[in-house]
């Protein structure tokens, strides 16, 4: 499984009507669902973990108190490569077991268990003050599983308390509380490395703390999940419709009987409906939801999206743009920033660290308004141009570097111009390639594989993420400007395949996709079995007067004309 927003193609009258119960979105919509926006304010400090995670390690790694604690885990590149990458092999493995405990325990009480595992791989790494570089290895892989799990169920979590008015709104925010997580880490380090000093003199405290503090929004997660409610989309799916339907008036503060709570819990039944009989058709050796079923269904379903050529296209837009995502080298700069800027000429740590913090700062506001003009814009245009732009800053990069890496002292201008293009480079991933890969492929599925696909593209987003961690002290060492050379023709190669093999997804319904793919029918069997789901839930009476007939027998959970396997495959030609 992965974050998804849970929407269906619905009957057409219940949305109008309910999207005018619901009101507009935007800002208002977000005031109106105060409690939904909370919620998932509190939630996204999943995300806020993950974004801290990444970024904390790169000013620990040039502490001096650290390095008398690590050998030459802190000189040799190699080594440090796996000290900072092992953290995202931790988060791959996370991604794979997510789906799992999402659809077994909860999103909730999945949620608690992935907030445990990061408490014990920080506590873990504490203990390094003793035990040394293996404290390090095993703590990053163990809170990599964590927040590698965190980043997949907090959205889908988000996504299926809000409202549809305001549900791009609150999904969006994880992105956001990842830049704001990276922010704050940077920081963090640039303040607590004067403890003790910044040379021989610096105190244990200067790098312990830091990777500590992460245990304060670990805890308040962890304890304040105890008191959120349960995804009403989770409890349909488990037959638990009246504890679905009685959280879901309580999260839009209104009556059971209220039309907009009759409408909108039929439209989460129906999507329940929809994914539950797919899977019957399509593995029906799985449809039974034990433990073992669910585990293998994550594999299994992710196996069948390579068995047919139109399926595989999407395949290759979703892990090749995750590819490309991780070859900007937007890792390779917030792991291993101060150790970029001492390259670019900047002397002194503390210096180094200043502008790392501006890496932070300037990558949280460049995301904020990416939502705003994204539809309209649409997504290729934004990619194309984003690559370009993070391309060209970094071969501006090499060619300074080639011409002063032996004079930086005597040509401080050029440094600080080098790290101006840093900066801007971090710009332009923010408003682009951040947001808008993962936007591109979860859109390009059919509502049937939806969950399995994003799942894939998340799996390349961390695996590729794994390899740039590892191979990048190696790169800077030994390419030196030839690793911004590097960087930027795989930059601009992503930009060449989004031109060429990626399609615009701005507006599109499901069925133009599958034109653009070449699996037409797919989406169409797609819509016709959810236009019969409507019709047993109810949703093709309401919206039509006004009031539904169906209000008593949505409250008791009560079917009508059931869709059987055998209509199924006949919808399904």
């Amino acid at each position: 499984m992965a974050p998804i927003g849970g929407g269906g193609p619905f009957d057409h009258a219940a949305l109008a009507r309910r999207q005018a119960l619901a009101g507009a979105s935007g800002p208002m919509a977000l005031v109106k669902n105060i409690k939904v926006f909370g919620i998932a304010c509190f939630a996204c400090l999943g995300g806020l973990l993950y974004g801290y995670n990444q970024g904390v390690f790169s000013g620990v790694l040039t502490m001096n108190a650290f390095g008398n604690h690590m050998g030459d885990y802190v000189t040799n590149d190699t080594k440090k490569g796996w000290l900072t990458s092992i953290l995202e092999l931790g988060a791959w493995l996370g991604t794979l077991y997510s789906g799992f405990l999402a659809q077994i325990l909860s999103r909730k009480w999945a949620i608690l268990v992935n907030v445990t595992i990061f408490i014990i791989g920080v506590v873990i790494q504490a203990t390094a003050i003793t035990a040394g570089y293996q404290s390090i290895l095993a703590g990053r892989f163990i809170t990599g599983m964590g927040v590698g799990s965190l980043s997949m169920i907090v959205p889908m979590y988000n996504a299926e308390i809000a409202p549809p008015e305001v549900r791009g709104a609150l999904v969006g925010l994880q992105q956001l509380s990842i830049t704001l997580g990276i922010m704050i880490s940077f920081w963090i380090d640039y303040g607590t490395h004067f403890i003790g000093g910044t040379g021989l003199g610096q105190k244990d405290a200067a790098w312990l703390l830091p990777l500590c503090l992460q245990l304060v929004p670990a805890v308040l997660l962890g304890g304040g999940i105890l008191f959120m409610p349960f995804s009403p989309r989770w409890l349909v799916y488990k037959d638990r419709e009246p504890e679905a339907r009685r959280i879901l008036a309580n999260l839009r503060g209104l009556h059971q009987d209220h039309e907009l709570i009759e409408i909108e819990f039929a439209e989460i039944r129906a999507q329940a409906y929809f994914e539950r009989r797919t899977l019957e058709e399509k593995f029906p050796h799985l449809k039974e939801q034990t433990p073992l079923n669910v585990f293998k269904l994550q594999f299994v379903a992710i196996a069948s999206l390579f068995k047919t050529m139109p399926m595989f296209r999407r395949v290759i837009v979703a892990t090749v743009t995750m590819f490309f995502q991780q070859w900007t080298g937007i890792n390779a700069v917030l792991y291993y920033a101060p150790q970029i800027f001492e390259g670019l000429g900047l002397s002194g740590n503390t210096i180094q660290l200043l502008a790392t913090g501006v890496v932070g700062i300037v990558m949280f506001i460049a995301t904020i308004p990416a939502v705003m003009y994204v539809d309209s814009l649409g997504r290729k245009p934004v990619l194309i141009v984003g690559a370009i732009g993070m391309a060209t800053c970094h071969i501006i990069i090499a060619i300074i570097f080639a011409k002063n890496e032996d004079q930086w002292p005597t040509h401080q201008a050029a440094g600080w111009g080098a790290v101006a293009m840093v900066w801007l480079f971090v710009i332009h991933f923010g408003y682009s390639w951040g947001p808008c890969a993962w936007i591109v492929i979860s859109e390009i599925w059919p509502l049937s594989n939806r969950p399995y696909g994003i799942a894939l593209g998340a799996s390349s987003n961390w695996m590729n993420n794994f390899i740039v961690g590892q191979v990048t002290p190696d790169m800077l060492t030994s390419m030196r400007y030839g690793t911004y050379i590097f960087f930027g023709l795989l930059t601009f190669g992503g930009a060449l395949f989004v031109w060429l093999i990626v399609p615009e997804t701005k507006a599109l319904t499901l069925e133009e996709m599958d034109v653009l793919f070449g699996s037409v029918g797919a989406a169409q069997a797609d819509q016709e079995l959810m236009d019969r789901i409507n019709r047993e839930v109810g949703l093709n009476h309401m919206g039509k007067g006004g009031d539904s007939p169906r209000g008593a027998e949505l409250a008791a959970g009560n079917e009508k004309e059931p869709v059987t396997r055998n209509e199924r495959q006949e919808l399904s030609g």
